[in-house]
């Protein structure tokens, strides 16, 4: 019999010390097949004693493992559904099933749970729904019809300008054809789509460029001009705002904004950007006009909780009072900008549906005016209500900041306007007869239905704010709500939306501080459609005044 020497029995407690402290179950082996080693080196050598403890190992790893995963026979089977015969189409997707299935059965570390999204999109998803938003799906549900539907909802929240509608379907009915397959004065008499089938500068085509500061200009009576050179166009105003508020603001910062404003800013700014908004309240005692002092109030509290203000948004005329900024007040919020060194933007969306005597002054005339200050003013537009066709979501950026152009042309790759649309609106927008006559047209309407819809107002005891432009009554009914406080105004805006089946904006969406104010859009009523919104409303006052 042969001896260990001290040597190998030094080796021989090493290695087994060293791999009892290993993996699962291979300690166990190795004190066995140790001692077993030295046997086999003593009768067969170096040869025999190396391959049968390997092979040892081995078999005895495959036993373990087998062991460890065969499922407890004292278990009862899980149940399972009957099988059905598989279509011959579905074959190969059944067959798929079954395989993931096994293997989610067999896996050791089971199943993960649903995949994760980013922490921005859950914010999105998550965010409640404002009253803004409830009654428009409520309208969507069960909208009015005076023929079809005439006991729906009646909408006055959307600003969906059909006051001139027969002018433009009279157009299109004479003209589209002709700018969309045949590009006429491009292609000749034989149909021509490349100007349609290829892909076009995302900022805007040049020509539509062009016709759109003409517009613009127009529309404002032409006391300004415009630069095509300084516009980026994109689809649709929510697009442009979201561009400048990247383009001027980094996440964490904020805008100064009047209030009340319209609901929807709060997405556009703030969703994909993470820039704040910073509501500066404007009181009925001002008419809701815009102060320097609050301003300067908010610009100073930001600062002390850490917050950088990078500008201040208005909108011109106001959404939702309708108001508008006359030319004192654009001086003394240019020099505000200058002294806090912050931007100025701009929303000019219903400059052509003014109405009144009242003065419209565009940003854009102040820009013309004082070179030194151009850069930090910028001003967003749509098409969409001062031509009748917010389907075609059309916007644009006007400004003479050549970094925020720059940023804003890149950018508009996210929301190009269509090619048939630019070419459509190219031929609209280049027949200065039908520009000049709807302008005129639409502007007289306009006035002629808020005149209507005040009056109606009036009559039931409802007061309306001064305003001189859009499609907006903004009407204080804090008189009709049975609490002062944002929970009286949303029980009679609930009133209104599911008793009268009237869709008005409370004006806590709008973030006003004063309860009772709600906004009346008629943009979508017709003069036959006021007696019914009047009506309507009278109940819900009556039900108001008998509690009382």
């Amino acid at each position: 019999m042969t001896c260990y020497s001290d040597k190998e029995s030094a080796v021989a407690r090493t290695s087994t010390a060293t791999t009892t402290t290993g993996g699962r179950g291979g300690g166990t082996a190795m004190r066995i097949i140790v001692p077993l080693q030295g046997v086999v080196q003593g009768r067969g050598g170096l040869f025999l004693g190396s391959v049968i403890p390997c092979a040892l190992f081995y078999f005895l790893q495959l036993y373990l493992k087998r062991n460890r995963s065969r499922p407890n026979n004292n278990n009862p089977p899980p149940s399972s559904p009957p099988e059905l015969s598989p279509s011959p189409s579905s074959e190969g997707v059944s067959g798929l099933q079954r395989s993931l299935s096994t293997r989610s059965l067999v896996s050791p570390r089971g199943s993960g749970g649903p995949a994760p999204i980013s922490n921005r999109a859950n914010l999105v998803a998550k965010s409640a729904e404002t009253p803004y938003f409830v009654g428009m799906n409520r309208v969507m549900e069960d909208p009015y019809d005076r023929l079809g539907n005439p006991d729906g909802v009646i909408q006055l929240v959307l600003a969906e300008n059909q006051f001139s509608l027969d002018l433009v379907r009279d157009w299109l009915a004479e003209n589209a054809r002709n700018f969309i397959l045949w590009s006429k004065g491009v292609c000749g008499e034989e149909s021509c789509l490349s100007g349609i089938s290829t892909y076009q500068p995302f900022d805007g085509l040049v020509e539509l460029k062009v016709v759109v500061a003409g517009f613009m200009s127009e529309a404002m009576e032409r006391t300004v001009s415009f630069n095509p050179s300084q516009i980026v166009l994109t689809a649709g105003i929510s697009s442009a705002i979201e561009m400048l508020s990247f383009c001027l603001a980094d996440p964490g910062n904020a805008f100064l904004v009047p209030s009340p404003y319209y609901p929807g800013l709060d997405w556009d700014v703030k969703w994909r950007t993470g820039v704040e908004i910073i509501p500066v309240p404007c009181r009925s005692s001002d008419n809701f006009s815009i102060s320097i002092t609050a301003l300067d109030r908010a610009f100073s509290q930001a600062k002390k909780r850490g917050l950088k203000v990078r500008g201040i948004m208005i909108s011109n005329p106001s959404n939702p009072t309708g108001n508008l900024v006359n030319r004192e007040m654009i001086y003394s919020l240019i020099d505000f900008a200058q002294e806090k060194n912050i931007h100025i933007i701009s929303h000019e969306i219903f400059a052509g549906s003014t109405r009144g005597d009242e003065e419209f002054v565009s940003m854009a005339e102040i820009i013309e005016l004082d070179d030194h200050e151009r850069n930090r003013i910028h001003i967003v537009y749509d098409l969409a209500n001062d031509l009748s066709v917010p389907g075609l979501t059309a916007g644009l950026i006007y400004s003479l900041n050549e970094n925020v152009l720059a940023t804003a042309r890149k950018l508009a790759r996210f929301s190009p306007i269509s090619a048939p649309i630019q070419h459509l609106l190219i031929g609209m927008l280049s027949d200065m007869r039908f520009v000049q006559k709807f302008i005129h047209t639409n502007r007289e309407r306009v006035q002629k239905m808020y005149t209507k819809f005040v009056a109606g107002l009036k009559e039931l005891g409802i007061g309306c704010a001064n305003s001189g432009g859009a499609f907006y009554c903004w009407a204080d009914m804090s008189g009709l709500i049975r609490s002062y406080s944002e929970k009286g105004e949303l029980e009679l805006w609930d009133k209104l939306l599911n008793v009268a089946k009237v869709n008005a904006t409370p004006g806590s969406a709008c973030h006003c501080i004063e309860p009772g104010w709600f906004q009346y859009c008629f943009s979508a009523l017709t003069e036959e459609d006021i007696p019914v919104v009047i009506d309507r409303i009278w109940k819900v006052t009556q039900t108001c005044k008998s509690r009382s």
